[in-house]
Formats: structure tokens, C-alpha cells, sequence
């Protein structure tokens, strides 16, 4: 989300729902408790950038500006902002009750623009995961990451005086501002940094110190988190739960969440309709259950070009191994499997037939997440992709439908793949590893959904999909917590991405061959595996990509080419598109449309509490509709007004 997505897809996606809403019930509990499904691996906010971590720092820490309701950005620990008319300079004036406390609540200090100028350079100095959001952006960082100047004080971000802070930019970025939603631009206290030295962002209470909604109350390994509200807080007003329990689960106990719901412990649940018990569920709750919408989150099949690892694997010779490589570095083969792979049963092994198609996602960037005049940025691509070859001219991209699977398609592509393969000596079948957590029952139903559309097209002679089962630690530590390439070990892997801002450059960057954030997914380390890079033609996608970079000011044109950009990307197959998060059934005591809603940043994120409301009754299908329809009209009306507005900032 804007960010490494985490693996717990089915549950983080239930939270959809309470980005919605309108109205609490008199005497509504303000105690929420649901579930979460991976631990952080440290509260270091401006180094980390997985999902895992800010969903838990969103919550305790601030930056300048947050989304309201409709998606607005609104003021935080910046009371106001201005922007250069060259749009290379914003500074933003802080707001003076902002505090930062100790995790028993005790205040430490105030918040001051030192903090932002501490908060980069620390990012800076660990080398931090989120660092491409913003190093081509700030004046002065790219060359002090790069250590070509050691004097930080050249970079342009600087503390006009206390309640003061300022960005210098290279160039202009209209979608700036959604960027400081981002924990990378949050502030840090610099005393207690250096006080904390390496513990700093432990995963514990004292790790880091609070200067929002929520102070972390506990912190319990495959266990819990509880946070509880800071009475201090500058905005106490609009934090209406008091406190949160999430609790762990590991996926295997599916009739747990409605178990627990149904008995008043949880305030919301994700249902399967795959479940043995989800005729009696749809029958005690027919009327209350939802679909909540699909968010900007893609998950997609990556595959590792240049593996390794093997400590879990099925091959068992040098052959199987390189002959999978060969396989994989072929385009024609790359889109057999992505034809061969029907999405819909896919999508059904999590929300039954009835709502199969309600969660897939066909392009790393959502078909409507802007607009090229009066089309969709899908529609567009649609066009640019029907150009490299007949195999696309039939093709839809629209979410929540299954636009690309195709028996023949898949045949006809896997016989080139086939022919050009041999001739290189490749052993058949092709053996592929696919890791997955034994514990989750729906994930391990999904790979063998996998495994069984893309076997049952192209033939067990020909493709064969291992799937792997293994605990969650060793799933996690050779995928998601693997921070390197050869860490990596897998051949085919499920990985998410979220938006970190309002462009479609924050997806299609995270494959650039020299600084994208998931080269390492796919086996690649940024600047490096020249030759692999070539094989692939990302160098040719990166020409794309910096094409499209390079309009600064026409929006249109900006993102006309970047659809180019999606539609190579689309045709090269180097990562296969799944689904989204959200699109789930889920039942809920949580208000519809109450909380922080955005498609970017952190702070809209569905495990964000602030604003959140709860009523006593369970949310009906009808209500929920109805609040839909009207959030959604005012919606639009309130992000036409914002838009106006912002031409009061520019000075």
C-alpha cells in the first residue's frame, strides 16, 4: 500500500470495509479487536518499507499531512503548506501542541522541523527500503546516498526555524504532497535516535517514540498487538476507539473469524464461501453481508530469473535447474503461463463462485487509478498492448474479470516457447517452485489452483508447478523478509505492491534495472545482472518509463506514456497480475465510510484507526449500499473543491 504488501492478503483485505461509512450508534463500543497475520520485523518507519510495518506505524506516528474521508490530503503536524510557482520549493509551517511521547505516555519532547531534517538523514544513512520514493526527488540526496557528497546539509530538506520545514526539489512533482504520507518523510526526535543507537525501531513499546493517534501497548511475537489511545494526542477529537487488539492467525482455522464474531469478541470478519460451514453463515447472516471494495494493492506472480537458493525445491538435478532458468528468460513462455492461468478458479478458492472475479486484477497498475482525459488509463494501455501482437486485441484489462486467460492462446505461445527451447538443449518438463505457508488453507488452496489451471493447459509433459509447502518463517525468510536476490528461493512467487503516490510511476519504477524496489523478487540486484537485464528488455522499459518521467507538467501526456510503459509490461509477462486487495465478503460493526480513505501513502492504509467508528448493529447489505452511493457523491464533489483549493498554497 505504497508499499511491499504482506502476505496475509485475505484478512488485511477485510479492513477495506471500514474505509467506508457514516454514523455510530449512541453507546457504540470504542474497544475494537480483529486480526493480523504477519509480524513487523522492526518499527523503524523512515528505513522500512513493507506493509508490515506501517500498518502498525500509521497509527503512532504522524507526518506533515493525512487523508480525510474522501481521499483529501489534509493538515497534520503541518498546520499549513506553500509551493514555489516553479513548483520546485514547498514549505510547510508545523503546528506547536504536536508532542512526542514515551510508550506510558509521558511527553519527551516537542515536535519540531529538526525532526524531518533528522527523520531523512537517518533514511538516508541506512540505506532505507523506501529510499527510490523520494532520492531522484529531493535536491542533493541522490548524490549523498550515493556518497558523492558526505555533507548532508547540501540535501534540500532543511529546518527554517522550529515550526518551520522545507523541500527543495529537482523538479517539479505534482503528486509531492501525497508522498509525505509516506514513513520515510516522517519525523524522528534526534536525542532520543541516538539515545536508542541500533534498538531504534525495535519491535517492543520502546522502541521508537509516538507522536500520534495510538501508543503501542503491547507486542507480542505470533501472538498480539494492542494499542491504546494517546490521551495526549494533538487530534484526541477524532480518535473514537480507545483501544485495539489484533490477534494472531496463521490462516488455518478459517471458521474461527465469524466464530469469534458471531460471540462479540471480533468487530468484523472475512467469510470463505469455500468453508464447510458457509451455508449456515450465509443463512444467519444473509442480509449483512458485503463486498468490500478492491483497493490499489496488485499481487502478481514474479518469477526469479536468476535463482540461487534451493533449499526448497523439487528438482533434483542441475538440468531441471538450468533448464527452468532458460524457460523462464523466454517472453513466449512467460505468457503461456500467463495465459494458461484461469484466475477466476483461482479467485473462487477465496470467494466462492458467487464472487470469483470480484478480486482480480489484470496490470500492475489498477485500469482506473487516473484518468487520460475522458478514458481510463486501462483503456489506453488496452490500445497500445492490441499493437504487439494478435494474441492481445481481445484483450480487457478491467478489474474484477478474467481478461486474460486463454487455453489456446496459452498452447499456441508454450509451442514457440517449446521449439525455441529445445533447440537450447532445455530438459522438459519444466519444474517450477512455488512456496506457500502450510498453515494457510486458503493460500495453499490458491497455489494449487495455480498449479492445476496451468498444468491441465499446457500438459504435466510439459509444465509442472511444485508447490512447497513450508512454515510461515521459512515462507517468509525466503520470500517477503528476504533482502536480498540470492535469498530468494523460489522459481514463481506471489508478491504485492501498493502505491506510495498518485502516479503510475510508483508501479512501473519498482522493475527499473538500476533502483527498483522489487528487482529483488525477481532475482535481480538494482545495477546489476546486466546480462539478464538485456534478455528481458527492461532496459527497454526503463527508456519507456524515463520517457514518461520527463513530461513534467502535461499530465495527459505523462500518463499516455507511461500506459505504453504498462502495456510492454503487459506483453513481456516478466510478472503475472492476480488480484487486488479487498473484494472480499466480509460482516462488520465497523461504520461504513468513517475512516481515512486513500489509494496512496500510509495513512488511508485499512489497519489505520483514526476517524474509524463503531456502532452497535451489524452493518446490513442495504446500508452499506446506501453509504456507498453517498460517500460517494460527496466524494467527488469534496475532491473537485480540494483540487480548486490548492491554487491558494502556490506563492
Amino acid at each position: 500500500m505504497k508499499k511491499i504488501a504482506v502476505m496475509g492478503i485475505a484478512f488485511a483485505s477485510v479492513f477495506a470495509l471500514a474505509a467506508c461509512g457514516n454514523s455510530t450508534k449512541s453507546g457504540a463500543a470504542t474497544s475494537y479487536s480483529y486480526v493480523y497475520q504477519t509480524d513487523p520485523n522492526t518499527l523503524d518507519y523512515t528505513n522500512s518499507n513493507r506493509a508490515s510495518t506501517s500498518n502498525i506505524i500509521a497509527n503512532l506516528v504522524d507526518g506533515l499531512l493525512e487523508n480525510d474521508k474522501y481521499g483529501n490530503l489534509v493538515p497534520s503536524l503541518a498546520e499549513d503548506w506553500t509551493v514555489s510557482k516553479d513548483g520546485l520549493t514547498y514549505t510547510y509551517k508545523l503546528r506547536k501542541d504536536a508532542k512526542w511521547y514515551t510508550s506510558d505516555g509521558e511527553e519527551y519532547a516537542g515536535v519540531t522541523a529538526k525532526d524531518f531534517v533528522t527523520g531523512l538523514k537517518h533514511a538516508a544513512d541506512s540505506k532505507s527500503d523506501a529510499l527510490p520514493i523520494v532520492q531522484d526527488s529531493i535536491k542533493g540526496l541522490d548524490a549523498y546516498v550515493k556518497g558523492e557528497n558526505k555533507d548532508f546539509s547540501t540535501v534540500g530538506v532543511k529546518a527554517v526555524d522550529d515550526y518551520t520545514v522545507q523541500y527543495t526539489l529537482n523538479q517539479p512533482e505534482s503528486f509531492w504532497n501525497s508522498k509525505t504520507t509516506m514513513g520515510i518523510l516522517f519525523p524522528i526526535n534526534e536525542e532520543f535516535l541516538a539515545s536508542a543507537g541500533k534498538d531504534f525501531g525495535a519491535v517492543k513499546p520502546s522502541g521508537i517514540l509516538y507522536n500520534g493517534a495510538y501508543l503501542l501497548k503491547s507486542f507480542t511475537s505470533k501472538s498480539s498487538i494492542e494499542y491504546k489511545k494517546n490521551d495526549n494526542y494533538w487530534d484526541k477529537e477524532n480518535v473514537k476507539i480507545t483501544d485495539i487488539k489484533l490477534t494472531y492467525y496463521d490462516g488455518s482455522d478459517q471458521e474461527s473469524l465469524v466464530r469469534n464474531f458471531s460471540d462479540g469478541t471480533y468487530s468484523q470478519a472475512r467469510l470463505f464461501p469455500t468453508s464447510s460451514s458457509y451455508a449456515s453463515v450465509k443463512k444467519q447472516y444473509k442480509d449483512n453481508i458485503v463486498y468490500s471494495p478492491q483497493d490499489a494493492t496488485t499481487f502478481f506472480y514474479a518469477f526469479n530469473y536468476n535463482r540461487k537458493a534451493y533449499n526448497f525445491t523439487a528438482k533434483t538435478t542441475d538440468a531441471q535447474k538450468n533448464s527452468a532458468t532458460a524457460a523462464m528468460l523466454n517472453k513466449d513462455f512467460r505468457q503461456a503461463i500467463n495465459f494458461a492461468f484461469n484466475r477466476k478458479a483461482y479467485g473462487a478458492q477465496q470467494n466462492g463462485e458467487d464472487g470469483a472475479t470480484k478480486i482480480l486484477r489484470n496490470s500492475l497498475v489498477p485500469p482506473t487509478f487516473v484518468q487520460i482525459g475522458e478514458k481510463s488509463f486501462g483503456s489506453v494501455v488496452e490500445g497500445d498492448l492490441a499493437s504487439y501482437g494478435d494474441e492481445w486485441k481481445d484483450v480487457k484489462l478491467d478489474d474484477a474479470q478474467d481478461g486474460l486467460y486463454n487455453a489456446d492462446k496459452a498452447k499456441a505461445e508454450f509451442a514457440k516457447a517449446k521449439e525455441t527451447l529445445q533447440a537450447q538443449g532445455v530438459e522438459f518438463p519444466i519444474h517450477l517452485d512455488l512456496p506457500v505457508n502450510q498453515t494457510n488453507n486458503l493460500l495453499v488452496q490458491q497455489a494449487n489452483s495455480f498449479k492445476q489451471s496451468v498444468e491441465e493447459t499446457l500438459g504435466k509433459e510439459n509444465v509442472v508447478i511444485d508447490v512447497q509447502q513450508m512454515s510461515e518463517e521459512n515462507r517468509n525468510n525466503v520470500t517477503y523478509f528476504a533482502e536480498t536476490a540470492a535469498q530468494k528461493d523460489y522459481d514463481i512467487n506471489l508478491a504485492g505492491w501498493g502505491p506510495d503516490y498518485q502516479d503510475p510511476a510508483t508501479y512501473l519504477n519498482i522493475f527499473d534495472p538500476e533502483k527498483g524496489d522489487m528487482l529483488e523478487n525477481i532475482g535481480l540486484e538494482p545495477g546489476q545482472n546486466a546480462d539478464i537485464t538485456e534478455k528481458l528488455g527492461l532496459n527497454e522499459f526503463k527508456k519507456l518509463n524515463e520517457a514518461a518521467d520527463a513530461e513534467k507538467q502535461d499530465a495527459a501526456s505523462r500518463y499516455t506514456k507511461y500506459a505504453a510503459a504498462q502495456a510492454w509490461l503487459t506483453d513481456s509477462s516478466v510478472v503475472i497480475p492476480v488480484m487486488s486487495n479487498g473484494g472480499n465478503p466480509t460482516i462488520s460493526k465497523t461504520t461504513p465510510f468513517t475512516k481515512a480513505y486513500s489509494l496512496v501513502g500510509i495513512k488511508g492504509d485499512t489497519f489505520v484507526f483514526k476517524y474509524m467508528e463503531l456502532q452497535n448493529d451489524i452493518v446490513t447489505a442495504k446500508d452499506y449500499e446506501a453509504a456507498e452511493k453517498k460517500w460517494s457523491k460527496e466524494k467527488e464533489k469534496s475532491n473537485a473543491e480540494a483540487q480548486k483549493d490548492l491554487t491558494k498554497h502556490t506563492k
